[in-house]
């Protein structure tokens, strides 16, 4: 299934972005080693990823395999949760 990216941002702006070890030790991405095999992107001081502007991914051609990966209009059950809560920050956001 293909699917396009709505530009929202929010999944760059709700969760941490996890590189693999191999990614990491390109050194193409911004990241700190946290520990336990966590490799995460750099953040925002808004705790949004670095590489995010103006709702856009600004290395949307060679983002990070998990990134590549995820789209939230996934039926993959792997996604289910983080999906939710997009789907709840969108709502509070629209409520206001």
């Amino acid at each position: 299934m293909i699917s396009l990216c709505k530009s929202c941002g929010r999944c760059c702006k709700l969760f941490l972005i996890n590189l693999s070890k191999k990614e990491f030790d390109s050194g193409v991405y911004q990241a700190k080693f946290q520990g336990d095999n966590l490799y995460l992107l750099d953040q925002k001081a808004d705790g949004s990823c670095i590489y995010l502007v103006n709702k856009l991914c600004s290395i949307h051609t060679w983002r990070p395999k998990v990134c590549q990966n995820f789209f939230c209009n996934s039926k993959n059950k792997k996604f289910e949760k983080m999906i939710k809560i997009i789907k709840e920050a969108t709502y509070v956001r629209n409520k206001d």
